[in-house]
């Protein structure tokens, strides 16, 4: 989508973080963006801070894990906009816990806002993007973890599950005139450590955030640090509006986990050569 000006874009997690940073890049760029969150305040404030610059944005609240929230999401961006070109399923949370702390609400939480509307947002959006037969493109967010494991189970899962989603629907989209991205970011200044403050009502005290003793708290400490000292979100909002004007199949913000990414593939590698000779010939 080399002109960006005129076209309405959708952007989930958008009140803060990569999201704010996407809807910022975009707007500055002329496109009309519709700001989608489950945090009200800090939704308006996004929204006000962008109608300051003369940008054309609106507001939704929703809980993207709710496919009925994305739903009506969606049809109030039709509403506002009459059409959609840009679907970005940014909304994302970290937890979930290690092994041997899992239970049921971890995962599905974990599961329903990192991977479950990914999903719902292109069965919901991308038929709206073929409707009006002028292109567009999805760009997810996954994570360097959907490259290369290194948090905790859950959100690992969910990452790669992303990754795969969007480089398995690219070649099929592409036919259809939507371009599909996938953009793995590695530490950036955003607020997932704090994920806990919008664990829907319905899992209420059936999660724990963060560790209370033990290891874990320094890990958390660390964390927390690199992400407080980490890239600026709106630089990934226009490594974002570069990848969808230039339809990017992966966007990375840094080379930080670079040599990670390369031994990982070298091990798979080793796998094959282990049974090179062995293959049986037909």
């Amino acid at each position: 989508m080399k002109h960006l000006e005129g076209k309405v874009a959708f952007v989930t997690g958008a009140a803060s973080g990569i999201g704010l940073g996407i809807a910022t890049a975009l707007a500055q760029a002329g496109v009309k963006v519709m700001l989608c969150d489950i945090e009200k305040a800090a939704l308006d404030k996004a929204v006000a801070g962008l109608r300051e610059t003369n940008a054309d944005v609106d507001g939704v609240i929703a809980d993207v894990s709710l496919k009925d929230n994305l739903q009506r999401a969606a049809d109030e961006t039709i509403a506002r906009f009459g059409k959609v070109h840009i679907l970005v399923n940014n909304a994302g949370v970290g937890g979930g816990g290690d092994y041997g702390s899992w239970n049921d609400a971890g995962w599905n939480w974990v599961m329903g806002v990192n991977l479950w509307s990914v999903i719902w947002g292109i069965e919901i959006f991308g038929p709206l993007i073929e409707a009006h037969g002028e292109g567009g493109q999805i760009v997810s967010t996954a994570s360097i973890a959907g490259m290369v494991a290194l948090t905790n189970p859950a959100y690992d899962v969910t990452k790669f599950g992303v990754v795969a989603l969007s480089e398995d629907l690219r070649p099929k989209l592409a036919a259809r005139g939507i371009g599909v991205s996938v953009l793995c970011p590695g530490v950036i200044r955003t607020n997932i450590v704090d994920s806990g403050r919008n664990i829907p009502s319905r899992f209420a005290g059936q999660i724990q955030t963060t560790p209370v003793e033990g290891p874990g708290t320094e890990v958390l400490k660390a964390v927390t640090e690199a992400i407080a000292a980490g890239i600026d979100p709106l630089y990934v909002g226009e490594l974002v509006r570069e990848a969808i004007e230039n339809d990017w199949p992966h966007i990375f913000t840094d080379l930080q986990f670079e040599p990670h990414i390369d031994a990982r593939f070298a091990a798979i590698k080793e796998g094959f050569d282990r049974i090179r000779d062995r293959v049986p010939r037909h």
